[in-house]
């Protein structure tokens, strides 16, 4: 079974990417943004720590998390934002380890694990190797715009925000430029699949 990481920032395409992966290449795709809603279902590993940290209002009347809330107080506070990583960081990093296990189990060729923060939070240690999407600032900045009704200012200070493209390029294995035709980001998977 062969892991890789992918990672880029905001806006890169990702998505397209996993998609991809998926579909041609029946991957098992594990996407930490998503594990970590996961984790702070009812239920989950995170949720009544997570209460115990911004208080019961962000409980909503289904009984799940007012996530937009809780991010609205972590992002207006540093303290309250380094206080949820440290709850939901490690909780999402255990649940992608035991999914790599079950898949591995299964019989499963190709994991693929995606996360913005993949190198920052070392998950490159179990991947074999890390693939870097990247995009020009002013594609990834349309995207946001267009995808998640950002304004300007909004995509821009979130890009700013996340490490930089020499960070990214350094720090990783093979890199996928997402700028244009799906073709081209296609045949740059094949030959990252060739590679691996």
């Amino acid at each position: 079974m062969k892991i890789i990481g992918i990672t880029g920032g905001v806006g890169a395409g990702k998505s397209t990417v996993l998609d991809h992966l998926e579909k041609q290449y029946n991957a098992c795709v594990l996407q930490a943004d998503k594990i970590g809603h996961l984790v702070m279902e009812p239920g989950g590993i995170c949720y009544g720590q997570v209460i115990a940290l911004f208080g019961k209002q962000i409980i909503k009347n289904d009984k799940t998390i007012d996530r937009k809330m809780v991010s609205d107080v972590a992002f207006g506070s540093e303290i309250m934002r380094q206080s949820l990583d440290a709850i939901i960081h490690p909780a999402v990093r255990q649940f992608i380890l035991n999914q790599i296990e079950q898949q591995r189990e299964a019989g499963c060729s190709l994991v693929v694990v995606e996360a913005a923060l993949l190198l920052e939070e070392k998950y490159d240690a179990f991947c074999d190797q890390v693939w870097y999407v990247h995009t020009d600032q002013e594609i990834r900045i349309e995207r946001l715009m267009k995808s998640r009704g950002y304004t300007r200012e909004k995509a821009l200070s979130i890009i700013k925000r996340q490490a930089s493209e020499a960070f990214f390029r350094q720090n990783t294995d093979y890199m996928i430029t997402n700028n244009g035709l799906p073709e081209e980001t296609w045949r740059q998977i094949e030959e990252g699949i060739k590679k691996l």
